[in-house]
């Protein structure tokens, strides 16, 4: 679909835009589509309380039920009430590695259909095209899938298996395209959108809308161009993730060649042959699994590798104590490596990443070195970085180690590119004045609708409120979906929230 080059009028208002295209962004604009859920006559949940309160309403969908008297007493592994109901709904017993039947009943109603658009900057499936393809997906398979096709069933017919219960993100990418065009969705989603305002503007008589202004790029006639495109929305759904920026350290030296900030710089070394068996070590900061993916591909090239984080191994805030041993075994190496072959004070870490044996705490005698070429340096912090290839590591006790290194990776998590909002967005935080961050620092919505608590008619979801898994970020699509047909039940509107759109959507061009 083309929006480029069109001024969209006071008068051509959509209800909804959402931007970004990821899962987030593809799991709303089904439930806006007209498509549905019931709890089903034949339907039957584990949870007894819950059970019964879907079976007093069979007729209402869950548009039309109250969320909050729903999620009351469940229990799960996201912080968000929403989310631990639909993942509930979908996967029932989803924590024990049951294969429980869903109890709800999907039904299309095209009446029930919200006009709306969805933003993206590259093809449908948003951060899971840039995924490194081959390594496997922390969540099982059916936790990535979405409303409406089963992901098994999908890969069954592609002829592949999935591995181990798991899928790599490359399979993933490939299932949410064909989602949106299995569900007939394309019609909602504009590709190569860089979206660069969003703001409040108004339309008189007290009224207000959002406009949503941008560029889109397009490659028909020779070189890509970039075309503004500008459209008004009653509401706005900000579904981008967090992986547009690449956390940095702050430290000197930081942006100093060798210095890089993403796992694909590291599949670019080893791709073009800058990076060996024969080269330096390199340096990995961070303990999380984007750390750990670096530290396997370097493993498995025989290159040597210093390891440094800030937190001890026994962490249980570390990833790696969270996960279990049998169904994530490479990550499970992992943390034996950071556990087995730990840098100690006085020892030459050039000596210890090309030594066969290795001397483990309190311990008089030495023992094979399980895994040759890897040091790591818990309750490490990066002092800074010098010229050709130096690297200073600061202990907790002030203490300094220098390593020479042919590179640096430094991936201790990324934050979200909100510069299209006043001030990055950075008010709409649960702390104004600190940076928005998904762990520490999501946005400020109600639990219960997604909107946010500074801004009518402002939506977040998915990673921006805390929500890193596909499994719990399919709640806030609940949420916002409920919320929009409330409004629209309030406002005594059929077909949608808002002014009809005048503008014939379905006459522009899209390719995903």
């Amino acid at each position: 679909m083309d929006v480029g080059g069109k001024e969209v009028l006071s008068g051509d208002v959509l209800p909804v835009v959402i931007i970004g295209n990821g899962p987030s962004g593809i799991c709303l604009s089904y439930l806006l589509s007209g498509y549905t859920p019931y709890f089903s006559p034949e339907g039957f949940h584990p949870n007894q309380i819950l059970h019964q309160k879907l079976s007093k309403n069979p007729q209402l969908s869950l548009f039309e039920q109250d969320l909050e008297f729903l999620c009351e007493g469940l229990e799960g592994r996201s912080s968000n009430p929403v989310a631990v109901l639909f993942d509930s709904l979908l996967l029932p017993d989803g924590d024990f590695g049951a294969e429980c039947v869903s109890p709800l009943e999907w039904r299309y109603k095209p009446e029930r259909a919200t006009p709306h658009l969805v933003l993206g900057k590259g093809p449908a499936g948003g951060a899971w095209h840039a995924m490194e393809g081959s390594m496997l997906t922390l969540s099982l398979a059916n936790w990535m899938e979405l409303p409406g096709l089963k992901l098994k069933d999908w890969m069954r017919e592609k002829r592949r298996n999935v591995r181990n219960d798991r899928a790599t993100p490359a399979e993933i990418a490939s299932y949410y395209q064909h989602y949106v065009r299995e569900m007939e969705l394309e019609g909602n989603f504009v590709c190569g959108i860089t979206v660069t305002s969003v703001r409040r503007v108004p339309l008189g008589s007290g009224r207000s809308v959002w406009k949503v202004q941008g560029l889109q790029r397009r490659t028909e006639n020779g070189p890509a161009d970039e075309i503004p495109f500008s459209v008004c929305a009653e509401n706005v759904v900000l579904a981008t993730g967090t992986h547009d920026i690449a956390a940095r350290l702050g430290v000197e030296g930081e942006a100093l060649p060798f210095v890089c900030h993403s796992f694909w710089e590291l599949e670019a070394a080893i791709s073009s042959g800058r990076l060996d068996r024969a080269s330096e070590p390199i340096l990995v900061v961070g303990a999380g699994l984007t750390a750990a993916d670096a530290i396997l591909a370097a493993h498995h090239l025989n290159t040597p590798v210093y390891h440094a984080f800030r937190r001890s191994v026994g962490d249980p805030e570390l990833i790696f104590n969270q996960l279990p041993k049998l169904l994530y075994p490479e990550y499970h190496k992992v943390h034996q490596m950071m556990s087995q072959q730990q840098h100690q004070s006085g020892e030459s870490p050039s000596d210890l990443v090309n030594q066969r044996f290795y001397a483990l705490p309190n311990d008089r005698s030495p023992s094979p070195c399980s895994y040759p070429g890897y040091v790591s340096f818990p309750k490490h912090r990066v002092a800074s970085f010098k010229p050709n290839g130096k690297c200073v590591l600061e202990a907790e006790d002030g203490s300094q180690t220098a390593l020479q290194v042919s590179m640096a990776l430094v991936l201790i998590g990324s934050h979200p590119n909100l510069s299209f909002l006043h001030k990055e967005g950075r008010p709409l935080a649960l702390e104004p004045e600190e940076p928005i961050s998904c762990r520490r620092n999501p946005l400020d919505v109600d639990p219960y609708s997604y909107e946010s608590v500074k801004e009518a008619g402002l939506y977040a979801m998915g990673p921006l409120v805390g929500e890193n898994f596909v499994r719990f970020l399919k709640g806030g699509a609940l949420a916002i979906a409920c919320n929009l047909a409330q409004k629209t039940r309030t406002d005594g509107k059929e077909g949608g929230v808002g002014p009809s759109l005048s503008c014939q959507l379905s006459n522009c061009r899209l390719d995903v």
